[in-house]
């Protein structure tokens, strides 16, 4: 149930009516409707050298766990630039977003989608930021095998390693009129 009463537009006292077959809040003073509550999260799938970028979390959710890097986009930032800050902020790592590998939908409350992106690495060596996460390190799947790996993150890790397809593909020779879009697809033949 949503908790939102006024219209952020107009400050009028919002109303449930029904719209595109849903009972929605809307304002019934202008035309704003509050079509949900959402958060986008990203998540990085950076190897090097036959091992997987990852990092201990070091605050709930998930305290201890090691994960993959990650977090939450900005409102105005492009989401490869999410994931590629997100990156260098946890784990001291320069990288590159080059595709998407995953996708998980979690409808609830705050509806959540987490992309998953395979990343290319730049340069540096992984060090904790000692705020979000204690460690950082590339891991073999052996040495994952000893460690408090979260269960979502072994998922993610499979895939980046056993995936076939690699995934969807930054499209950067598209000419859309769609300013600061970050467009991603199934890759072509070269005919393409």
């Amino acid at each position: 149930m949503s908790t939102v009463q006024y219209c952020s537009s107009c400050g009028t006292k919002l109303e449930t009516r029904a719209i595109d077959g849903h009972d929605r809040i809307a304002c019934p003073a202008c035309p704003f409707v509050h079509w949900g509550s959402y958060s986008i999260g990203v998540g990085a799938l950076l190897k090097k050298d036959g091992k997987v970028l990852l990092v201990r979390r070091a605050q709930d959710p998930g305290k201890g766990y090691w994960t993959n890097p990650g977090g939450y986009i900005e409102q105005h930032e492009p989401i490869q630039k999410t994931i590629e800050r997100e990156v260098l902020e946890e784990a001291g790592v320069e990288s590159r977003a080059v595709g998407i590998l995953a996708l998980r939908d979690q409808p609830r409350d705050i509806h959540n989608v987490y992309v998953a992106f395979e990343m290319e690495y730049v340069s540096g060596e992984p060090a904790p930021d000692n705020y979000e996460v204690d460690a950082a390190g590339f891991f073999s799947l052996e040495e994952m095998a000893a460690m408090n790996v979260a269960p979502f993150t072994k998922w993610l890790v499979n895939i980046a390693l056993n995936g076939q397809n690699g995934g969807l593909e930054k499209d950067e020779s598209n000419d859309l009129p769609l300013k600061n879009a970050g467009l991603f697809k199934v890759p072509t033949g070269s005919g393409s």
